[in-house]
């Protein structure tokens, strides 16, 4: 039974009130795709080579579609009246392969520029459904436990990297992250079922996974007792508190050692998760070339598609474009733990393990 949801902090009331594209509309378009013969790729496609391509199936993508038609500008100059269906799987397109929007555009026959308009406003429509899809719950507390005897878990929290590109001189170094390319830090949380209950997507490279989640709404839930009687787990970055857990950095005794052999292998469930989300809409794992409000846009609106794919047991398909290799930045706590916040760690330690 769903115990507790929470609200939003990824800032959808920005995404609400996205700007224009990067591109600019000062010259007029060149190049006319008015005689442009659109495919019914729901037809035309097999099942297996449809989800290959759009990273979801023709069910999941027509539940989708219908969920986003209110939110979506069907005739106008914007988007030259290109049919809402063709708008959503162009911008599954740009999600499978990332960084070349030259090609999806060829694909659906539209300009550059009409193909970056509708990627923003597919993209702020989907992520209208976020507390729909993402939002904590209780429900895989016993899977939690299956997987090391960890008890009472309710999720698992971390943050990754998604690269983009310089958004200007004036504040890019605030993006420019430990490993030296820029990048937006998302906080995310899972189950263990590896769905995303929370997901925060606003911040620099340069933000400490710490501070991320101490100016959360995420962190003043947990202090509110959101979480009853359960705990997040996260690593060595995050401070360690009553409702979330961290490892030992020097762990002793054997009790010691089997609390972190225990926190390691459960918390490994959002490293898990971040994989499947990233090789399913490689866009996140790509360098994104977009303005800020967009890939804020992009983040959410995947996040929410691949709890959707969770949801629907969607098979995992491989990447179509050659991903990069994950080297997460390894970050420790700049908090000091006071007692208080510990006790509930050694109570655990001494009692259970």
């Amino acid at each position: 039974m769903e115990m507790f949801s929470s609200d939003s902090d990824s800032d959808l009331e920005v995404l609400a009130q996205l700007s224009d594209w990067d591109s600019s509309d000062s010259e007029p378009e060149k190049t006319v795709f008015s005689t442009f013969r659109r495919i019914n790729f729901m037809e035309s496609l097999i099942d297996a080579e449809f989800t290959f391509r759009f990273r979801m199936n023709k069910a999941s993508v027509e539940s989708v579609f219908n969920e986003i038609m209110p939110f979506i500008k069907v005739k106008s100059r914007r988007n030259n009246g290109i049919p809402p269906l063709h708008q959503l799987l162009l911008a599954l397109r740009f999600y499978a392969l990332g960084t070349m929007l030259n090609s999806v555009a060829d694909f659906a026959g539209v300009s550059l520029s009409s193909a970056c308009r509708i990627v923003a406003d597919i993209s702020a429509a989907i992520a209208r459904l976020y507390n729909k899809y993402i939002f904590l719950h209780s429900r895989t507390t016993d899977k939690f436990y299956n997987i090391s005897q960890f008890p009472r878990v309710c999720g698992a929290i971390d943050c990754t990297h998604v690269r983009i590109q310089s958004p200007c001189s004036t504040i890019g170094e605030e993006y420019r992250n430990r490993k030296g390319y820029f990048s937006i830090n998302v906080q995310a949380v899972c189950d263990a079922d590896l769905k995303l209950m929370n997901v925060v997507a606003r911040w620099p490279g340069s933000a400490h996974d710490a501070t991320i989640f101490n100016n959360s709404v995420l962190r003043a839930q947990c202090e509110d007792g959101i979480l009853g009687n359960r705990w997040l787990l996260g690593d060595s970055a995050y401070p360690n508190r009553p409702y979330l857990l961290t490892p030992l950095l020097n762990p002793s005794t054997s009790q010691e050692i089997r609390y972190n052999e225990a926190h390691i292998k459960t918390r490994n469930t959002i490293e898990r998760t971040f994989g499947v989300w990233k090789r399913r809409f490689p866009v996140v794992s790509l360098t994104m070339r977009l303005s800020l409000y967009n890939i804020q846009a992009v983040i959410i609106a995947t996040a929410v598609l691949h709890n959707i794919c969770r949801n629907c047991n969607i098979e995992e398909v491989p990447p179509e474009v050659e991903m990069p290799e994950e080297s997460e930045i390894t970050v420790t706590s700049e908090n000091s733990d006071s007692i208080q916040n510990i006790r509930h760690r050694q109570d655990l330690i001494l009692n259970y393990f």
